[in-house]
């Protein structure tokens, strides 16, 4: 049953500036949660070449691990971007622009952060077993998070 804060402004009870507030304070608490484990990735991966096993890699997995290093520093920017926009734009009456700027920059973070697991799993894959293995599991984990992520949200919103 949708609560009055669920409706569109005007059809409840807040007002436009509380509903944006609401808003802005609902995405950053979400952003919370994902900025831990974007910044944990990142970290991880930087580490990476001072390990003595990433010699081994060959040509491609370094080309792949570049990538991957890449897509974590993008989702890692995106996904913090938010809470840089809101200090940059604190009490500057843009709560607006913020909560849809917000939005845009977690929502193509959460997408750089797929692609970029993705490509771990892919990386670790190749490493660990072979390349064929290494395609199926990026791909299955890039299904993953798309029905996850996408689909599952898609098809709640269609009942």
């Amino acid at each position: 049953m949708p609560t009055s804060s669920d409706q569109p402004y005007g059809l409840g009870q807040e007002t436009e500036e509380e509903m944006l507030t609401r808003n802005l304070n609902e995405l950053l608490q979400e952003l919370r949660v994902t900025q831990t484990g974007v910044q944990i990735l990142t970290g991880f991966l930087l580490t990476l070449p001072f390990t003595s096993r990433f010699q081994d890699l060959g040509d491609l997995q370094r080309y792949v691990y570049l990538a991957i290093l890449c897509g974590s520093v993008i989702a890692t920017g995106l996904i913090i971007g938010p809470v840089a926009f809101h200090r940059a734009l604190f009490r500057q009456g843009e709560r607006r622009w913020i909560v849809e700027a917000a939005n845009h920059a977690a929502r193509a973070g959460l997408l750089a952060l797929a692609m970029t697991t993705s490509g771990v799993v892919w990386l670790v894959f190749d490493l660990v077993t072979n390349r064929t293995l290494a395609h199926i599991a990026g791909g299955v984990s890039l299904v993953f998070f798309a029905a996850l992520w996408a689909g599952t949200p898609l098809v709640a919103r269609r009942r």
